[in-house]
């Protein structure tokens, strides 16, 4: 699932093509696809004749202003992407929407898993309404609203793997697998330790941890594992620098100890057992 990088690389890369161009048609190929309105004929018609003002991002949402004071909202989901085309060409099976622009330029929504939607949002109502995962997004985790004491309030009262608590996007917004990963391995801190256990010097240095991972990665243009490319169809290059996601059996980078994968919540994390040693997740 594209996480906060690839989100943030997808909206300033539409940022810089798409601005001011007008829309002069729209094609939804998979009616799931739509979220809101309940009939993509409803989409299709708010959609056409109008123009993007600017693209924002919250967490994993991509959200476009209109010139008409209304809203897209894009979530990608498993495997969506968002792919800028500025020559015809034929949609590939997995297309699920289409948006024709007044320059011959195309925006295309591709989404093989299909479980990617996007919504139109009228001027009269905030997304946040709309949309009520929106509203529960804790602060944007590079933001001076996303505090150490912000971040110790969500983790210390809760017995939980702190790998899974990373996962909650009302913890910290836009986090996933692979930045969870790489955090806590730069944290010191074992995937399965109780948040509870954690010390505010811990949640100090994981606060600043998240923060330095994520502008890399953003710097980095994300992360490629299976279908994340930016909307020029380059792939993100931070894979090839990841501390431990995605090396399970791979000698860790800092004291060549074999990473390792366990299972916390369905979800996989890595980590490498002696820079993050299971005695201390055990409370041993």
């Amino acid at each position: 699932m594209p996480e906060l990088p690839e989100v943030e690389t997808i909206r300033r890369g539409l940022g810089v093509v798409t601005l001011g161009q007008p829309i002069v048609g729209v094609e939804v190929l998979l009616a799931r696809s739509i979220a809101l309105p309940e009939e993509p004929q409803g989409f299709i018609d708010h959609l056409r004749d109008r123009s993007i003002q600017q693209w924002h991002r919250r967490g994993k949402y991509l959200l476009a202003a209109l010139n008409d004071g209304s809203c897209l909202v894009i979530h990608l989901r498993m495997s969506g992407q968002l792919l800028w085309l500025t020559t015809p060409q034929p949609p590939c099976p997995h297309t699920r929407v289409r948006w024709f622009f007044a320059t011959g330029a195309e925006l295309r929504f591709v989404d093989q898993r299909t479980f990617g939607r996007c919504w139109w949002i009228p001027a009269h109502c905030c997304p946040e309404k709309a949309i009520p995962p929106l509203a529960r997004l804790a602060p944007e985790p590079l933001s001076e609203a996303f505090t150490v004491w912000f971040l110790a309030e969500r983790l210390v009262h809760y017995r939980r793997a702190v790998k899974t608590a990373l996962l909650d996007q009302t913890v910290v917004a836009g986090m996933g697998n692979i930045y969870a990963d790489e955090s806590l391995f730069l944290s010191g801190l074992h995937p399965a330790l109780p948040t509870c256990t954690l010390t505010i010097e811990q949640i100090a240095h994981l606060h600043q941890v998240i923060r330095q991972v994520l502008r890399e990665a953003i710097a980095a243009g994300g992360t490629t594992i299976r279908s994340f490319v930016t909307p020029a169809g380059v792939n993100g290059r931070y894979g090839g620098q990841a501390w431990v996601y995605g090396r399970k059996g791979e000698a860790c980078r800092v004291c060549g100890t074999r990473i390792e994968r366990l299972r916390l919540a369905g979800r996989s994390s890595h980590y490498c057992p002696r820079c993050q040693p299971l005695s201390l997740a055990m409370g041993k």
